[in-house]
Formats: structure tokens, C-alpha cells, sequence
């Protein structure tokens, strides 16, 4: 007799749109979905310059929605941008918040759509399920495949010179999400790659995480990997392909459904001081420690390191060890071919800073926990050598 399946739970957005030019398309689309029509859309400034906004402006337009945009998000967002976006959202009257961008873009639009309404203050909002009572409808519309924060419920905000704090709370989950995998023809070839590889990790460490990995966020990974393996290099290097494209924007979205019901480790973790002193973009900082990371989480994760190596590889009669290793490879000749840097002192980052950085990094309680295998500051700082 088997001890059966392991209880857990498993949540996610109210729904998944996939539809190529969706976004032209937006106005008679969410006139379908939602009753409001004072919309607040929450980008940067780039995306409202550069037009990519304006086929959606113009179908909201012509389908009745008064529109308000906030275009002063910047990436690790601070706390004053939410304010400000939130401030701006208020006097507009916004009964309905749609995020446009990359993570931070869609971030921002999250807090913004509950503190529209909620009367909390930003401060008591920090760790898990802190946040009370509900908020305004939630439309998400990725433009880069990686961050997947269309599909989680997780805010994170820079809340110092350094720093970085989450909010994690239910009521982050979209009600709808549109993939539009148009939105990220020409994506520059290095932007592609940081927040493609930043996808790939969000799938293995949801695969490896010790806490609260379950069957269905299994599933996701799998697919997401099998997605984005092939298809992340002609991505980079042909920018207008659409089927790479719409491969690569659905598997980060799928690993987002995976990593927000089976949360990320020690990538993440040690990444994340690397954005917070150095201004590296996100997925860049996931890519750079992502090959050490694996190599020490090994003896404990090597049965599924195997289970991914037949995704992205093939079945193969190999031993178990001799596929694990196989696909720590495959990862680390894949970020080589991405074109993506590879070192720490590639990226400025200083020698002199690694005990400092590996200091910031235990301080990611939240993250390290989930991590297969234990990491001290002294194997934090080992791992930053490692990388640098």
C-alpha cells in the first residue's frame, strides 16, 4: 500500500487568453470581460514611446474606455513608483488596471489594482497573505517572455539603496491574462536571452523546490522547458520568427504557473543582491548563477536534474548521475549559445564586493528555505567565486 498523493493546493490567474495581435484587438476583448471602463494601464516609459502601445490605445478608444497611462515604471521599481502610480490612478477615478510590460510593469499594476481600493498601508503589506479585502479587476499583457509575473501572485519592490522586499498574497493572481506573442517580435537578442534563461530557472528551481512542489506545477515545468530548450536560441538569433516567439512567451508564462505554486531557491536568492548593488537586469543575474547553483545543489537533486534531462534531451538508458550531469551541460552550453554574459567580472561586478553580496543573499530567507540543498553565507560566497 502507497502513502498516495501528498496534500497541496495549487492556484492561479482567473483565466489564459493566447492569441497572436491579441492586443490590437484589446478594447472588444476586455469590453467582453469587464463592465468598467476607466482603465489605468501601467508600462514604461520606452514601451509608451516607442508606439507599442498605441494599436491597443486605439481599440480601447473605439470600444468606449476613458484611459489613464502610467508610464514612470523602471526596473527593481521602487516604492515611491508604485505610490506615484497608484496617486495617478486615483485621480483618474481607475475602476479597472491593465499591466503592460515586462515584470515590473505588471508588478506595479498588481499593488496598484488593490491599493486603489485599500485602505492598508504599503508598509504592512511585506511577507505573505498580509494583504486584506480585495481590489480593482487585473488584466496582465506580457511583452517579454521571462519574468512570468502575469501568472504569479508576487510583488517585488526595491525598498532601499540595496534592498528588496516581496508581497505575496491571492489576490495578486490576474483575473485575465493576454499572450500576445507579437508584442515580442525584435526584442533585442541580449534582452531575449536574460529573460529567457530567467524563465528556464523559474521551471527548474520549481522542479527542485524543497517546499510545496506538487504534481501539477510538474506538469507546467516540463511543458515550459520542452517549449523554451529548442526554441530560445532562435529566438535570440531571429528575432521575427514567430513560432520561436509564441514557444518561448508560453513556456515562461507556464513556468510562472509552476515557480508561484512551487517557489523558487538559491538561483533566485543569490541573484537578487546582484541586481540590488550592481543594477543587472533580473533574468541576467539568474543566468550568471545558474550554472554553479546547479553543480552544488547536485547530490541532493540529481534524480531531477535526470527527469529533466529526458525533457530537454531525450530518453536516454544513461545512469542517473550521467543524465543529471547531462543537463547541467545542456543549461550551461545553452546560456554559451544565448550570447548572454557568462562571468560576474563580465558585468562589472567587483571582486572585493563577493562577501558582501553573499552577506545580502542570507538575507533571502524567504527563498533559500525552498532550496534542495542547505546554503550558508560561507557557500554563498564559494558560489559567487564560482561565478565570477
Amino acid at each position: 500500500m502507497t502513502d498516495g498523493i501528498a496534500s497541496f493546493s495549487f492556484d492561479s490567474p482567473g483565466s489564459i487568453f493566447v492569441d497572436w495581435g491579441g492586443a490590437r484587438r484589446i478594447g472588444e476583448t476586455l469590453s467582453g470581460w469587464f463592465s468598467e471602463r476607466t482603465l489605468l494601464i501601467v508600462t514604461d516609459r520606452f514601451l509608451h514611446e516607442s508606439g507599442a502601445l498605441d494599436d491597443a490605445l486605439a481599440s480601447l478608444a473605439a470600444n468606449g474606455f476613458s484611459v489613464t497611462v502610467f508610464d514612470q515604471v523602471v526596473a527593481d521599481p521602487p516604492e515611491s513608483v508604485l505610490m506615484a502610480c497608484v496617486g495617478q490612478g486615483k485621480a483618474a477615478g481607475a475602476d479597472l488596471v491593465l499591466g503592460f510590460g515586462g515584470g515590473s510593469s505588471m508588478d506595479i499594476a498588481k499593488l496598484a489594482a488593490v491599493l486603489l481600493v485599500g485602505a492598508q498601508e504599503l508598509s504592512d503589506l511585506y511577507g505573505i497573505g498580509k494583504i486584506s479585502g480585495g481590489r480593482v479587476p487585473l488584466v496582465q499583457v506580457p511583452t517579454t517572455a521571462g519574468t512570468g509575473s502575469e501568472m504569479t501572485n508576487i510583488t517585488i519592490l526595491t525598498t532601499g539603496e540595496t534592498t528588496k522586499m516581496g508581497i505575496v498574497g491571492h489576490q495578486l493572481y490576474a483575473d485575465r491574462v493576454l499572450l500576445d506573442a507579437e508584442l515580442t517580435l525584435g526584442l533585442p537578442a541580449l534582452q531575449t536571452a536574460a529573460t529567457g534563461i530567467d524563465a528556464m530557472v523559474h521551471a527548474i528551481e520549481a522542479f527542485t523546490s524543497r517546499h510545496r512542489k506538487n504534481p501539477l506545477s510538474d506538469v507546467f515545468t516540463r511543458e515550459a522547458l520542452r517549449l523554451m530548450a529548442p526554441n530560445l536560441v532562435t529566438a535570440c538569433t531571429e528575432p521575427d520568427n514567430r513560432a520561436a516567439r509564441e514557444a518561448m512567451l508560453l513556456g515562461a508564462a507556464l513556468a510562472g504557473q509552476a515557480f508561484a505554486n512551487s517557489p523558487v531557491g538559491a538561483v533566485h536568492a543569490l541573484a537578487y543582491p546582484l541586481g540590488g548593488h550592481f543594477h543587472l537586469p533580473h533574468g541576467l543575474t539568474n543566468a550568471l548563477m545558474l550554472g554553479p547553483v546547479l553543480r552544488y545543489n547536485m547530490h541532493a537533486a540529481a534524480p531531477l536534474y535526470a527527469e529533466l534531462a529526458d525533457v530537454v534531451l531525450g530518453a536516454s538508458e544513461e545512469g542517473l548521475q550521467a543524465r543529471a550531469a547531462a543537463f547541467v551541460q545542456f543549461m550551461e552550453d545553452l546560456m554559451d549559445r544565448s550570447g548572454a554574459p557568462r562571468r560576474l567580472r563580465d558585468c562589472k561586478v567587483t571582486e572585493d564586493s563577493l562577501p558582501m553580496l553573499a552577506r545580502d543573499a542570507m538575507l533571502q530567507t524567504r527563498l533559500l528555505v525552498n532550496n534542495p540543498v542547505e546554503v550558508t553565507e560561507a557557500d554563498a560566497l564559494a558560489l559567487y567565486r564560482e561565478a565570477f
